[in-house]
C-alpha cells in the first residue's frame, strides 16, 4: 500500500511533518520529555550532539552519552502530541519515505519517559522517582485505535467497574509498561506504580479553581481502588499514550516520574529542578550501564 500525501505529510526537504525530521535525524534509544526547555537540560550531558532541530514545541537533540547513540525529543503537554510525536518517530524508522511504503522489515525503538507526576497516595514522598509499571488512560487516544489485545483486560474491566463514570462517559483503558526495559532501570531509588493519564491538568485530575469538577472525589475515588494489591499512585498527562502507541507499534517503552506534589498532603518539591536534574542523570546511567 503507497501513503498518500495527505496520510503521509512531508516537508519540502523531505522531513516529516511536525518533527522537522529525517530518517537518519533519531537514534535507536529515545528520551521524551514534555518541556522543549529539558531537552537541553538533558543533552548537556552527552558527549557529542549531532542534530538539533526543533518545530512548534517539538524540538530534537540527538548525539551520544558514554558512546551509545541516543535522541531527546520534547513532546509538549498531553496525549494529543504523543499521537503526533509517536507516529512519525515510528514513520521515521519503518516507513520508505521515497516509496511511501511500509517496510517489511521493522525497526524497534526504546522509548524512555522523563516526566513530572502528582501522587495521590500519602505515603508516597515529593521528589520520589517512581516508573509507571501500569498506566491507565482517562483521555481516550486508545479508543481511536485497533487496541488489538494489548490492554490489561481484567484491570480494565475491574477499574470501570468500581468507578462507575460511564455516565460521565469516562471509560479507563490499561497498557503495561515494557517488562524487560521496565527491569534495567529498577534499583532502590525507583517505586514501582499504576499511573493515570489525564485530558487535562484542572478538572480531569480533580483540581478546582473556579470551575467546579464532574466528579468532586475524583482522587479520592481513585486512590482507594486496589488491583492485585497494588494501589494507583500518581497522576500525569502522557504515559498511557506512550505505552499504548509503543505497543501497537511494536516499540519499548518505560515512564519515569519526578513526583513533585503529593495532592492527598498538599506538598509540592522546595527544589524541583534538582530532582529533576537527578532523574535525568539517573535515567542516562542505566541506560548505559
Amino acid at each position: 500500500m503507497t501513503l498518500g500525501h495527505s496520510e503521509l505529510i512531508l516537508n519540502p526537504d523531505g522531513s516529516i511533518y511536525h518533527l522537522n525530521l529525517l530518517p537518519q535525524d533519531i537514534a535507536p534509544t529515545i528520551i521524551t520529555v514534555g518541556d522543549p526547555d529539558r531537552v537541553r537540560c538533558v543533552s548537556a550531558y552527552f558527549d557529542t550532539i549531532e542534530v538539533e532541530k526543533g518545530k512548534r514545541e517539538f524540538l530534537t537533540h540527538t548525539g551520544s552519552y558514554k558512546g551509545k547513540p541516543i535522541s531527546v525529543v520534547s513532546t509538549g503537554i498531553g496525549t494529543d502530541n504523543i499521537d503526533i510525536v509517536f507516529n512519525e518517530l515510528d514513520a521515521l524508522v519503518n516507513i520508505d519515505f521515497t516509496t511511501r511504503q511500509i517496510k517489511s522489515n521493522k525497526t524497534r525503538l526504546d522509548f524512555i519517559r522523563i516526566g513530572t507526576s502528582g501522587a495521590i497516595q500519602a505515603d508516597i514522598g515529593v521528589d520520589t522517582f517512581l516508573l509507571s509499571k501500569v498506566a491507565v488512560g482517562f483521555e481516550g487516544l486508545l479508543h481511536f485505535y485497533r487496541t488489538n489485545e494489548v490492554t490489561e483486560k481484567i484491570l480494565e474491566t475491574q477499574l470501570n467497574e468500581y468507578l462507575g463514570w460511564k455516565s460521565h462517559n469516562i471509560t479507563a483503558y490499561a497498557i503495561s509498561s515494557n517488562k524487560s526495559l521496565r527491569e534495567k532501570f529498577l534499583s532502590n531509588r525507583i517505586r514501582l506504580g499504576i499511573t493515570v493519564t489525564n485530558s487535562g491538568f484542572y478538572g480531569p485530575q480533580g483540581r478546582r479553581l473556579r470551575l467546579m469538577p464532574q466528579i468532586p472525589d475524583f482522587n479520592n475515588k481513585l486512590a482507594a481502588f486496589t488491583f492485585e494489591n497494588q494501589k494507583i499512585t500518581n497522576l500525569e498527562m502522557e504515559t498511557a499514550g506512550i505505552y499504548g502507541l509503543s505497543k501497537l507499534l511494536g516499540h519499548r517503552a518505560i515512564s519515569l516520574n519526578v513526583i513533585l506534589a503529593n495532592r492527598a498532603t498538599g506538598e509540592f518539591s522546595k527544589n524541583p529542578d534538582k530532582t529533576i536534574d537527578s532523574l535525568i542523570r539517573y535515567a542516562l546511567e542505566k541506560l548505559t550501564q
